[in-house]
């Protein structure tokens, strides 16, 4: 039986005990490398997401990465895993910082991550893509 992955449970981490972790610094690894890390005001907007930048601040953006997102945390050597590319992320509609609280603005970004979000067992198909 598959899972099916909605726009709510994008925001849930996989494994409740990184919710208390201090994940600010850490590196953000994609299937194909570093995309990023999390920025230091990561904490401002909860424990669900987290805030991360893409790169120099000339060339990079950031964007809100849902907490369902993670696959794995390295604690050790401060990595934080996700089962996506580096091209899924950068393609993330940049974190709009004045509506990042607004539920219609995080369902649309998890819209985004469900629709780009790979099958599998770990994921299942993802049926929850079209948000208004």
């Amino acid at each position: 039986m598959q899972r099916t992955t909605s726009v709510m449970d994008i925001y849930a981490y996989p494994d409740q005990s990184w919710s208390a972790m201090n994940l600010a610094g850490f590196s953000v690894e994609a299937t194909d490398g570093e995309v990023g890390t999390v920025d230091d005001d990561a904490y401002q907007i909860g424990t669900d997401a987290l805030l991360v930048n893409t790169g120099p601040w000339i060339f990079g953006k950031g964007v809100l990465l849902p907490a369902g997102l993670i696959s794995r945390i390295d604690e050790m050597d401060r990595k934080i895993f996700v089962n996506l590319t580096k091209d899924q992320i950068k393609n993330a509609p940049e974190v709009d910082e004045t509506n990042w609280r607004d539920q219609g603005y995080r369902d649309r970004l998890g819209g985004y991550y469900t629709a780009n979000r790979p099958a599998g067992p770990d994921y299942g198909a993802t049926t929850d893509t079209t948000v208004r």
